[in-house]
């Protein structure tokens, strides 16, 4: 990745992990990183933990930042959810695993999409 795509991924999750804490989530962890990948936030959202993951994108051209979340990209979140649990010692009743795209506009705050359950 290049300095600017990592600049654009920050930013993206600075903006997302602000709106889900406006929305009322707690921040468990931020990106948690084991050999495997990395796991951008971890919250808990009433009773459930909610591993989130963010997707940015400089513009829609080739489709919204979630479209990026492939079956590939969603099973290693799984894995990598099940890696932090296991380390963390928790064995939560609901675990939901949630979408966050941002979409920096050329003005003004950036577009902010929260899917959640997304797979």
């Amino acid at each position: 990745m290049t300095r600017a795509t990592d600049a654009v991924g920050a930013y993206g999750e600075r903006v997302a992990c602000a709106h889900l804490i406006e929305q009322g989530m707690v921040v468990l962890d931020r990106n948690w990183r084991c050999r495997a990948g990395e796991i951008d936030l971890i919250l808990r959202d009433g009773g459930d933990l909610v591993f989130c993951e963010v997707k940015t994108r400089r513009s829609d051209r080739f489709g919204a930042p979630a479209e990026a979340v492939d079956t590939a990209k969603a099973r290693r979140l799984r894995r990598l959810a099940a890696q932090w649990l296991a380390q963390a010692g928790l064995r939560p009743h609901t675990v939901r695993f949630d979408v966050v795209s941002v979409l920096p506009q050329p003005v003004g705050a950036a577009r902010v999409e929260h899917l959640r359950g997304a797979f």
